[in-house]
């Protein structure tokens, strides 16, 4: 199994390039995985970011990014971090 390793939102952010409120409306339209709450703290699977950013460069259309995320959360569900 893959190193487990979880980002907080402003390496997120930095990765992205873009604002809090670009996030969290992707995460509304379902382009973009939601955060694992941790108590009080969120944070984001960096294998999740890394491949919903791979999928952006892509150019993958807003349907290709929402199936996307619905494998990822899928997978987060199953307990199968790697990302595929």
């Amino acid at each position: 199994m893959n190193d487990l390793k979880l980002e907080r939102l402003p390496a997120v952010l930095g990765r992205r390039s873009d604002g809090r409120s670009s996030l969290y409306a992707d995460i509304q339209r379902g382009t973009w995985t939601p955060p694992i709450r941790m108590g009080r703290a969120s944070a984001w699977p960096q294998h999740e970011t890394n491949a919903l950013l791979a999928a952006r460069i892509a150019g993958a259309s807003p349907d290709e990014m929402r199936a996307l995320v619905r494998e990822l959360l899928a997978k987060r569900a199953a307990g199968r971090p790697q990302a595929a």
